[in-house]
């Protein structure tokens, strides 16, 4: 319950609409607890005109009116509840999806390696639900209940003592049997949330994937697995539903059975004239109004058992931890005073391991100067990507410090820091929506006359002015209506937007046809200029124009030196222009094999 309550205080602003629903369930059972009263009432006048012809019709119009008057109230005040119940639930659900969004933006980068997208939505959708369920049915339900009991017990013993005790009975023995019952049921419910959640991250990811997915002709084995996630829920399903219905045959026959007892105690004493026809009326819709909350209880517990569960999966997120110095936590008035400093970018015995136990890059020392060109070579898995990842800070290093511009990455605002870095990807990754809005990805207020000035640069124009809207052509999701020399045009024309004084290439041509890597390059050229510029290539072609290449081996510096010097130095960069040039298929699959991939 502590989670529930947390998540209420996490809405604060909520309590007025919450308070509403509380007062409107009030008055709606305050109304159904005087219906009986006059309908007891009106039985007695009925009873005394047809057998003693005492009384008069007309007070049984009155009481007729009475019962019209408590039927409307219930009918208004309980819509009015209603629609503060939907406002709250809605208000709710967009306050604890911001909540959740916000503190997955704040989360390092290491949290999303081992997380599936679809796995975070499936989560956040199932936990809103269930609380967002709860807390709607706990203002309009709880209260109501207590009240409902409270009055039928008070009522019942002043009639007859007897009712009352078989009533006090029946209350904390069912919840007590439901809470128990609930216990083993939220067992089965969090092995059915692990296989929604690996369900729908796999979903997430063949959706994304999709044309891969066709090209391999794996649409059955993605469907059978995808089944065969949910055929275990059923299976699950099948004996949680199984116990808890058991459970609840049980639990209903036992307060049968109490009811029979009431309901013949009542009888009884009617026949006895212990009670007159209008009382004996009374008590037995007073019995009934106390069986309702009862018997929903059970739906109440199971609702509150739905939300826990929702809660603590809500809560595992919001519990991790931030992302030291993030955008938007870190103070937004704070600035930092960049320092015309020579180097621009220094690793000073940098150590980085993503495992505790298993270092990927190891003392590392290397300076990059003001307006330097520095490209980075080694085989697959030898730290460069790694490097770059670090320099933004997106991973902490183990050991060491890395400075921009002579302060430690560690110590400046994250936003600060990445405002000073303009990064090219293999993958363009575009968002849907239109050219000018991933364009503007980096610089929102940037003009049409900007965007023209930097798509000419990147040769993106030429392709844009072709299509039906511009600037505002539809891209799809990642830019799929767009080829990949496109995409990364449009990329790298983003990078021109930002201006950054630093700038990263990871394999920005990799992916692309001859054509397009000519387009491309020139862009990058054009957007190399004036800046200090860390290279990772695919193709040893783009950075023979470098002022430096730096080679790691086993997460180490090689070497260091122009491409001349290397060129003629035996290690890995001369082995791979060798390999390159040589027409072997040996030597073609060796130079596969040291593919300049992170």
């Amino acid at each position: 319950m502590k989670s529930i309550i947390k998540i209420m205080g996490t809405a604060r602003e909520l309590w007025p609409l919450y308070v509403g629903i509380v007062v409107a369930a009030v008055v709606t059972s305050v109304a159904a607890l005087m219906a009986p009263f006059v309908i007891a009432e009106a039985t007695n006048q009925v009873v005394s005109i047809t057998t003693k012809g005492e009384g008069q019709v007309s007070t049984l119009l009155w009481l007729a009116l009475a019962l019209l008057g408590i039927m409307l109230t219930n009918s208004l005040v309980s819509n009015i509840g209603g629609y503060m119940g939907d406002l709250m639930s809605t208000r709710l659900r967009v306050i604890l999806s911001a909540n959740y969004f916000h503190k997955l933006l704040r989360l390092p980068q290491r949290y999303y390696d081992s997380e599936l997208t679809g796995t975070l939505i499936s989560r956040l959708n199932r936990s809103l639900t269930s609380i967002t369920d709860f807390l709607k049915m706990f203002a309009n339900g709880f209260f109501t209940t207590l009240i409902t009991v409270v009055a039928v017990l008070v009522i019942s013993g002043i009639h007859s003592p007897w009712l009352a005790l078989m009533l006090i009975v029946i209350y904390p023995t069912f919840v007590g049997l439901t809470a128990l019952t609930s216990r083993k049921w939220q067992v089965w419910e969090r092995k059915k949330n692990h296989l929604y959640d690996v369900a729908g991250g796999r979903f997430a990811e063949v959706i994304g994937q999709m044309r891969v997915v066709k090209s391999f002709v794996t649409e059955r084995s993605e469907l059978d697995a995808f089944t065969a996630k949910y055929e275990d829920t059923v299976t699950l399903t099948r004996e949680q539903s199984k116990f808890w219905h058991t459970m609840d045959v049980a639990r209903r026959g036992a307060l049968d059975v109490v009811f029979f007892g009431l309901y013949a105690v009542i009888f009884v004493q009617t026949a006895q004239g212990t009670f007159d026809i209008g009382t004996m009326v009374l008590l037995i819709q007073l019995v009934n109004l106390a069986k309702q909350p009862v018997e929903s209880m059970s739906y109440l517990v199971d609702s509150w058992q739905r939300a826990i569960t929702g809660s603590h999966e809500y809560f595992q997120v919001m519990g991790e931890l931030d992302e030291p110095n993030n955008p938007l936590e870190a103070n937004a008035s704070a600035t930092v005073q960049w320092v015309e400093t020579d180097p621009v970018i220094n690793f000073d015995d940098v150590s980085f391991g993503y495992d505790d136990d298993a270092l990927v890059l190891r003392n590392i020392n290397l300076a990059i100067h003001r307006g330097e060109k520095v490209a980075f070579v080694g085989e697959s898995g030898g730290g460069k990507t790694t490097l770059v990842n670090l320099l933004m800070k997106l991973y902490a290093p183990t050991c060491g410090t890395i400075e921009v511009h002579g302060q430690s990455v560690t110590e400046v605002p994250t936003e600060a820091l990445r405002r000073e870095i303009g990064v090219v990807f293999q993958d363009a990754s575009l968002f849907s929506g239109t050219i000018r809005e991933n364009l503007a990805y980096g610089r929102p207020g940037a003009t049409d006359e900007e965007l023209t000035r930097a798509v000419r640069r990147a040769n993106a124009l030429p392709f844009i002015k072709k299509l039906p809207a511009g600037f505002d052509t539809e891209i799809g999701e990642r830019g799929i209506k767009l080829s990949g020399g496109q995409k990364q045009r449009i990329s790298v024309a983003r990078a021109l937007l930002k201006d950054a004084p630093i700038l990263v290439l990871d394999e920005a041509t990799s992916a692309l046809d001859t054509k397009s890597e000519r387009l491309v390059q020139a862009g990058l050229e054009e957007l190399m200029q004036g800046r200090t510029t860390l290279i990772i290539a695919h193709r040893l072609s783009t950075i023979s124009s470098v002022d430096r290449i730096v080679t790691l081996r086993d997460g180490r510096v090689d070497e260091i030196g122009t491409p001349g010097e290397l060129a003629l130095s035996g290690g890995i960069y001369a082995e791979l222009l060798a390999l390159q040039g040589s027409t072997s298929k040996i030597d073609r699959a060796k130079l596969l094999s040291y593919e300049i991939t992170h």
